[in-house]
């Protein structure tokens, strides 16, 4: 399967990167906190998806949550990810116990290499926030539609907070010393506009949670398919 879309950022991910990405979240306070929010989070989405059997976890990156997703003990976990780097080093640094329950797959989120309906959901986290083009965004969004049977559980950067007002500002300041628009990997997107791109591909808003209401950029949705 061709993968029609290439982000300038994937490339880094050699076996010095992988591990350095794993290990970014296990450092200092306010990342164990994040982490910590984060699960909290993901728990809740797996939940009002219905504890879905059969979970796609793409990009699964280092491995991060493996462990949550392994906690229903009949769960059968895809751990998928562009990177091989990130693959060897997610299977080599998460425990054993749970390695075990794991069926790694190298594989674009933009072109996935798995029939349709192939799984009950798409565990998506820390990817879409990357894909400023709303042309690749709605790429991604559709191949999910094809792979999974029911779910899609997607986290993103959203506006309408402190720090997406915050951020915006910044960005401006960095243009305008600059002179041009410089490169950039991470987007903050309008509610708006996000969420029908969601109906475009054709997903139904089940629920969106947020990481801290009004204050952070970051919020988890929970698709269904129809």
């Amino acid at each position: 399967m061709i993968d029609p879309v290439k982000l300038e950022f994937s490339n880094k991910y050699d076996q010095q990167h992988a591990r350095q990405y794993l290990e970014k979240h296990q450092e200092g306070g306010w990342r164990k906190l994040s982490h910590w929010r984060d699960q909290q989070l993901a728990r809740r989405a797996l939940a009002l998806a219905g504890e879905p059997g059969l979970v796609l976890d793409l990009p699964c990156g280092a491995g991060r949550f493996w462990p949550l997703l392994a906690e229903k003990s009949n769960r059968v976990i895809i751990g998928a990810d562009n990177s091989a780097n990130m693959l060897q080093v997610a299977c080599a640094a998460q425990p054993a116990e749970v390695v075990k329950r794991v069926r790694p797959l190298q594989t674009s989120a933009f072109a996935i290499d798995l029939p349709d309906n192939a799984v009950d959901s798409i565990f998506c986290m820390r990817l879409l926030h990357h894909v400023g083009d709303a042309e690749h965004r709605m790429t991604l969004l559709r191949e999910c539609k094809r792979v999974t049977r029911d779910s899609l559980i997607v986290s993103l950067w959203v506006d309408g907070n402190f720090k997406a007002w915050k951020r915006k500002r910044l960005e401006r300041k960095r243009q305008g010393q600059a002179g041009q628009e410089s490169y950039q990997n991470r987007f903050v997107l309008p509610v708006a506009t996000v969420e029908d791109e969601f109906r475009q591909a054709g997903f139904r808003v089940q629920e969106h949670l947020d990481f801290l209401p009004l204050y952070a950029m970051w919020r988890v949705y929970v698709l269904r398919k129809g």
